[in-house]
């Protein structure tokens, strides 16, 4: 049992220092070099589930600002009040509840069994159910003339339970955007 509940803080230090996972995906036949700018797709930034706790114009906020940083890094600029862009832009701010089974093994034998100096008391295997949540951060980039997804990049992250200060969650936006979008244009 309490090999167990040290486990816990365990895996709630190494959520915390985990990096985010990146996936992208792209249509390959697309030239990639012809979007010079790009445009809000509105609503710009949806979240899943629309939850007030997550939901909310701040964040909103702190995305659009984080992804125009670095679509203009990218050499994208933005399109003119009135003008599609050559890309439309759509954020996903994604919350999943996941589960994990931690099995913690004690107790049992020690020594040597092929010396024959093998102990065998009992042993005990504990099962736990941990609750945890990931937060996917996901960038959609469609065509403006069809309308059709040519590229998406994501992040996933395990969130942390303790709820960080409005600096702290700005710095993480820009530096989840600036990962995700690390991977535009495709190679």
């Amino acid at each position: 049992m309490r090999a167990s509940l040290l486990l816990l803080p365990l895996l709630l230090i190494l959520s915390a220092c985990q990096t985010p996972q990146l996936e992208r995906d792209f249509d390959p036949e697309r030239d990639f070099t012809a979007y010079r700018s790009w445009s809000w797709q509105e609503p710009a930034v949806q979240f899943k589930p629309d939850d007030p706790r997550i939901n909310s114009d701040l964040t909103g906020q702190r995305i659009r600002s984080a992804v125009r940083e670095q679509l203009d890094q990218r050499g994208l600029r933005a399109a003119t009040a009135n003008t599609p862009g050559d890309l439309k832009v759509q954020v996903w701010m994604i919350v999943d509840n996941r589960q994990q089974q931690v099995s913690t093994h004690f107790g049992g034998g020690w020594g040597e069994p092929w010396s024959g100096g093998f102990w065998g008391g009992p042993s005990y295997v504990e099962t736990r159910t941990l609750d945890y949540q990931v937060g996917i951060l996901q960038i959609d980039l469609l065509d403006g003339k069809d309308g059709k997804l040519v590229w998406r990049g994501s992040a996933e992250q395990v969130l942390r339970s303790r709820q960080p200060s409005p600096n702290e969650r700005a710095a993480a936006i820009r530096s989840t955007v600036a990962e995700v979008l690390s991977q535009y244009p495709p190679r």
